[in-house]
């Protein structure tokens, strides 16, 4: 066993009822340097071997890891913050534990000894770890309640290997590289693969809120964890509003603790906005702060940032993005480990680089949307609701509106009609699922070859967002859709998107707002405190307005959004065409090469297929970094690049 320091953000290892190999653990190890740079520990015996990379956030001198119980018969591995770790670590050596370092990561294999599995239940923070108990040779594996660090792993009857990133699992000689065409299918749908697929045929991904239990060869999953949305009663709406600024004050002091620079993401946005002036109401300090911006003004909010950063005194810093920022795209497919093609990746991974020359550490307000009613699409959606499904036009309408959303400027009113139309012939799940969807399934259809058609003609991409619709306890379907949203889009897209560009800078992210306590409270408010009257986020704007400069509470919701139509038709016109149509992209025979050229003719003579042009080319990166190389040598190259 060898130790080197605390906080560690990335995780590897392999369990057995056959020898295990160390050395296929480092190298596991050694391809998430980027998650932890400032140490390794490993941990072996007959038939586990764990191992870490470490950022060194709390007890930075003295926390290595793996850390183990008092006789050694328990290890674990940890990646993420345990923010409640004072209150615990008093708990457990009241109990008569004893503590060998300061940081929070020892008292998981005490909480283990002390409650089991369910020692998830007294964690407050994010987290995706592995324990190993030596006794019973079972390994016991956890992801946070929402997603907000990966775990991937994959098993094989007598082995199980598990790690941080995609990369990770593939490092084993014998590991396969075999596309999963139902992952593909589901990516091409959303713009990122859903858990517990993984775009590798055999590698899965933990969902949020889950525990994996492996012994004697067999790996169980089971869900520890769901947010209730049942509507609960309210004192008055004044009561709500000061119940919320308490609740993210505090959520927002926890993730304040550290001993490294400290700063904030400022989109512009009320999410990240209420955190700086929560992170300002409750330290002397001056706040670093972090905002990137477009030479378009359409996407650009750097204004409303400057606003917010006047109204507190910042240290404010900021950038634009352009096209020719675009050269790091392969490097962004090594990172994110699956084809994703939500294009604020680009953005978040600039604003990251920015913020990690400076901080270590950086706040944001993820979840703010999905807890509060943020999205526009709940404002269409409760619209569209007052209408009935009209099965009967169904097709008809699909085909008007598709037509007139990609023949509209994006954005325009013509474009929202088109969206509008396209919804009325489904219920309202099926409405959520085609605002989300990149590709519809019959525009799926069209693209595969003959042979994955057949493969893929009976796989429905949406039914993810019906199972999670209907298992919503949410009493309106506004409700139940933000319900969808936090299951799905959360920790599928926002979490990955933030985790994995600050990450792949050595950064770490915390989100007040994904706090579970904060959450479990929100999910139980009316829907009318959100989305009302033509207002999104309504109970939050009146909890934080007094907070916020005026224009930033009246501000219309921009989102995080590039100017895609455009690049893809000037600076990346040439860059799609050459990437997508090439003899390389063709060789696959995954998509009919008539059907991609049409779509990209279809782009450049002023339709709007953006999304979907650059869902394609994402994923053919993907596949030119993970899938054709040699894997050393692409894996090092890019890597030395970071």
């Amino acid at each position: 066993m060898e130790t080197t320091g605390t906080r560690m953000c990335g995780i590897a290892g392999m369990v057995s009822k056959k020898a295990v190999e160390l050395d296929v653990v480092r190298d596991m190890c050694a391809v998430l340097a980027h998650r932890g740079p400032d140490g390794q520990g490993f941990h072996e015996d007959a038939h586990a071997a764990l191992g870490t990379r470490r950022l060194a956030i709390v007890d930075v001198p003295d926390g290595g890891q793996p850390v183990y119980n008092e006789d050694k018969t328990v290890v674990a591995v940890f990646n993420g913050e345990i923010y409640n770790f004072p209150e615990l670590r008093r708990m457990l050596r009241d109990r008569g534990h004893c503590f060998v370092a300061n940081g929070d990561t020892e008292c998981l294999v005490h909480l283990y000894e002390e409650f089991g599995d369910r020692l998830v239940d007294r964690l407050r923070g994010m987290f995706a770890f592995a324990i190993w108990d030596e006794r019973r040779q079972r390994l016991l594996l956890a992801r946070d309640r929402v997603g907000k660090k990966p775990l991937f792993w994959r098993s094989d009857g007598q082995t199980l290997w598990f790690g941080s990133g995609l990369k990770a699992l593939v490092q084993h000689p014998a590991a396969p590289r075999e596309l999963d065409p139902v992952a593909l299918h589901h990516y091409l749908t959303y713009q990122y693969v859903p858990a517990p697929w993984s775009i590798l045929r055999g590698v899965r991904k933990l969902p949020p809120g889950h525990l994996l239990v492996w012994q004697a060869g067999v790996p169980v999953t089971s869900r520890y964890w769901r947010l209730d949305c049942t509507p609960r009663a309210i004192e008055s709406e004044e009561a709500a509003a000061e119940e919320l600024r308490s609740r993210l004050l505090d959520a927002t002091r926890v993730r304040m603790i550290g001993e490294r620079p400290l700063g904030a993401l400022l989109s512009g946005g009320i999410d990240s906005s209420a955190v700086v002036a929560a992170m300002a109401r409750q330290t002397g300090e001056r706040i670093r702060t972090f905002s990137v911006g477009f030479d378009e003004e359409r996407f650009d909010e750097r204004r409303y940032a400057r606003a917010l950063a006047r109204h507190y005194a910042t240290d404010h810093h900021e950038m634009v993005v352009t096209a020719s920022a675009l050269d790091v795209l392969p490097l962004l497919s090594w990172h994110y480990d699956e084809p994703f093609a939500d294009s604020s990746a680009i953005p978040t991974f600039y604003v990251a680089r920015m913020s990690s020359e400076q901080v270590t550490v950086v706040l944001n307000g993820d979840g703010g949307d999905e807890l509060f009613g943020g999205y526009l699409r709940y404002l269409a959606l409760a619209r569209a609701g007052r209408i009935p499904a009209l099965p009967l036009l169904r097709d008809r309408l699909d085909r008007i509106g598709s037509s007139l959303a990609s023949r509209a400027a994006p954005g325009s009113a013509l474009q929202r009609t088109g969206r509008v139309l396209e919804l009325l012939g489904h219920p309202t799940s099926r409405r959520h699922a085609r605002l989300m969807s990149s590709f519809t399934h019959g525009q799926k259809m069209e693209l595969y070859t003959d042979a994955l058609r057949a493969h893929l003609a009976d796989v429905d991409s949406h039914g993810l967002l019906d199972d999670a619709f209907a298992a919503s306890r949410a009493d309106s379907d506004v409700g139940r859709v933000m319900d969808v949203d936090v299951n799905t889009y959360l920790p599928g897209d926002l979490l990955v998107k933030m985790d994995t560009a600050t990450m792949a800078n050595s950064l770490e992210a915390r989100s007040p707002f994904l706090d579970h306590h904060l959450m479990e409270w929100a999910a139980g408010l009316p829907v009318r405190l959100k989305v009302r009257s033509g207002t999104t986020k309504y109970l939050l704007k009146r909890a934080v307005g007094p907070w916020l400069p005026p224009e930033l509470v009246t501000r219309p919701k921009m989102g995080f959004g590039v100017p895609l139509a455009r690049w893809l038709r000037t600076e990346l016109a040439d860059l799609s065409w050459d990437v997508l149509t090439d003899h390389t992209a063709r060789s696959r025979g995954l998509f009919r090469p008539e059907a991609v050229r049409e779509l990209l003719r279809r782009h450049a003579s002023g339709h709007d297929h953006g999304n979907r042009i650059w869902t394609l080319l994402q994923f053919e990166l993907w596949c030119r970094v993970f899938l054709d190389p040699p894997v050393p040598g692409i894996d090092r190259d890019l890597a030395s690049r970071r």
